[in-house]
């Protein structure tokens, strides 16, 4: 997440407003030309194209013995029922090895019931190594104690802007020494080593985030563009190079997700460089500063736009998919915020192969739900239709806020494979139509009630095109 500090530093970086009708469209390459052009999708083992759709899934509050308490299995039953299909889960460094070398079998094993939970209910989960402001040293969550060099440079707190800590001289050479210490960089391969050994093989584990929303140091007379750009050059992909090779010592299979610094929010391309690896994810957040300060969306400021232009840069380049691993305004209930989330629904549609809102949580402040498991104010602007697996090469992937229409056009894989649709609750149930006879639905009508799961069958190498509407 970012701050009005980080407005002040990059101020007039954002692009001109670009008007949108809030229509959520994917095309391919071979289709009209759009903001997706050479970004290519997720996939599973089957080949199918993957589309994710989810939350983020933590517990900041509690640690030690009590660690995780707050994740229930009450989360992914209720991820499951709003159709969703994806969990980004938060785990800690601090708590999983809280003294050097001593690593908590009872964090592991909470872990892994989370990850049970998951199962039952069928959401992939993305294990992501997070951290806030560095971690416990700083009075946050992620690197351990132990692992925080700061040779003695200052550190004050700032209350009313917490992201602005990320600033402070002490924080930014602890960053810098976790970067560059030979030890602190073999703690943390071997900590991912043990995450990966542990989970690599639990059928909910889609893939691994490397670190949550990395920062750095800045060098004197740098502005903070700059500085992204080199830190994410010269320490970030060295750092993902190092644990993608952990990793794979021990799990060959799974997806990696690697993060630029939170600045790709204003705005700036990343620098990230190469990661040799065949399954390597883009996992930008979308956080714009002025609505992380209390503000409105505003339509004509642009920033959704420029993000979008700069985000698609380095996936484009690296030939790798899109993921959105945090998203969400932190009052979903100002005027403009129903417009905010039809904009960015449809801005993840043309380039990424899904997203994990934040956050999946009961209560106040950026929880999705209230305390009675009601979806917040334009919360449910997230809960649409959608393919989370398409057999074949998706055309165009449409969903219409305004009439709640969902439209999917793909070529079929050469050999006949399965097509799922995930239809959320409904007062009044859905119609879902398939042109032709080479590909049919499993149903054509769905009653009203719960969320259900729809599959399409076609026949190899032909165009499907698919229509869901809610019924009258």
């Amino acid at each position: 997440m970012t701050a009005l500090l980080v407005t002040a530093l990059l101020a007039g970086g954002t692009a001109p407003a670009a008007t949108t009708d809030g229509t959520a469209t994917r095309t391919t390459p071979d289709g009209a030309p759009g903001a997706s052009d050479g970004v290519p999708r997720l996939t599973d083992d089957r080949g199918r194209t993957l589309t994710l759709r989810g939350w983020n899934v933590e517990d900041k509050t509690h640690h030690g013995p009590d660690a995780l308490v707050a994740i229930t299995e009450r989360h992914f039953a209720d991820l499951r029922a709003h159709g969703f299909n994806f969990a980004r889960l938060l785990v800690f460094w601090d708590d999983l090895e809280p003294r050097r070398g001593q690593y908590s079998e009872a964090y592991l094993r909470k872990i892994r019931r989370i990850l049970d939970w998951a199962r039952t209910h069928r959401v992939h989960v993305v294990i992501d190594a997070h951290q806030d402001v560095f971690g416990p040293a700083f009075d946050h969550r992620g690197i351990p104690a132990w692992a925080t060099r700061t040779d003695g440079l200052p550190f004050t707190p700032h209350p009313d802007d917490w992201f602005a800590e990320y600033f402070e001289p002490a924080v930014q050479r602890a960053f810098t020494h976790l970067y560059e210490d030979a030890d602190l960089q073999q703690a943390q391969a071997r900590m991912w080593r043990l995450l990966a050994d542990r989970f690599g093989g639990h059928p909910a584990v889609l893939g691994y985030d490397l670190i949550n929303e990395p920062m750095g140091e800045l060098r004197q007379g740098e502005d903070l563009a700059t500085a992204a750009r080199r830190i994410e050059a010269t320490q970030l992909t060295p750092m993902y190079r190092r644990l993608a090779a952990a990793i794979r010592t021990r799990d060959r299979t799974n997806w990696l997700f690697v993060e630029p610094t939170p600045i790709v929010g204003e705005g700036v391309p990343t620098g990230l460089g190469r990661v040799a690896d065949r399954r390597v994810v883009y996992a930008p957040h979308f956080y714009d500063t002025a609505m992380e300060a209390g503000a409105d969306y505003d339509p004509a400021a642009g920033w959704i736009e420029a993000y979008e232009k700069a985000v698609n840069v380095y996936p484009r380049e690296q030939s790798i998919p899109v993921v959105v691993g945090e998203w969400g305004p932190l009052n979903s209930g100002l005027p403009n915020m129903r417009r905010f989330h039809d904009d960015a629904l449809a801005s993840f549609t043309r380039y990424s192969s899904g997203w994990a809102a934040y956050v999946w949580c009961y209560g106040g402040g950026y929880c999705a739900l209230d305390r009675d498991g009601r979806l917040r104010t334009n919360k449910e602007r997230a809960v649409t239709p959608y393919a989370p697996a398409v057999a074949g090469t998706v055309r165009t992937d449409t969903h219409d806020p305004g009439t709640g229409t969902y439209r999917l056009a793909y070529r079929s894989s050469p050999r006949p494979g399965t097509t799922v649709l995930s239809l959320p609750p409904s007062r009044t149930g859905w119609r879902i139509t398939v042109p032709g006879g080479r590909a049919r639905p499993s149903a054509r009508h769905v009653p009203a009630g719960p969320a259900r799961q729809v599959t399409v069958r076609a026949v190899g190498g032909v165009e499907v095109r698919v229509t869901v509407r809610p019924a009258a």
